[in-house]
């Protein structure tokens, strides 16, 4: 019933912005926290960002002072702002929430993914 859709990933030289989107639907009663993982070539899945329900945002170190999450709840969906981007941040971004659908219990939901390429 609920799905996560992203978009806003693309190829962008280094020292370049983007702007990814992802926006929850479907039979949505309320969602808590959101974020974005991302997962490069021969390394682990990590998590970038994280946004709670009352807008408290963390980051993993590397991207502190680039990157910016937030959250239009009035849209369902959750923004990162990426600025001055290198070449290690190449990876496919995957965004998810912990969304309560109606009549089942919370849970998380994840998109399929967005392939963001940071060329040099």
């Amino acid at each position: 019933q609920v799905q996560l859709v992203e978009s806003g990933g693309g190829l962008v030289q280094a020292g370049g912005s983007l702007r990814l989107s992802c926006a929850a639907s479907g039979s949505i009663f309320s969602i808590n926290d959101m974020g974005w993982y991302r997962q490069a070539p021969g390394r682990q899945r990590e998590l970038v960002a994280y946004i709670s329900r009352g807008g408290s945002a963390n980051y993993v170190d590397s991207v502190k002072g680039r990157f910016t999450i937030s959250r239009d709840d009035a849209k369902n969906t959750v923004y990162l702002q990426m600025n001055s981007l290198k070449p290690e941040d190449t990876a496919v971004y995957y965004c998810y929430a912990y969304v309560k659908p109606l009549g089942t219990p919370l849970s998380s939901y994840w998109g399929r993914g967005t392939q963001v390429t940071v060329s040099s």
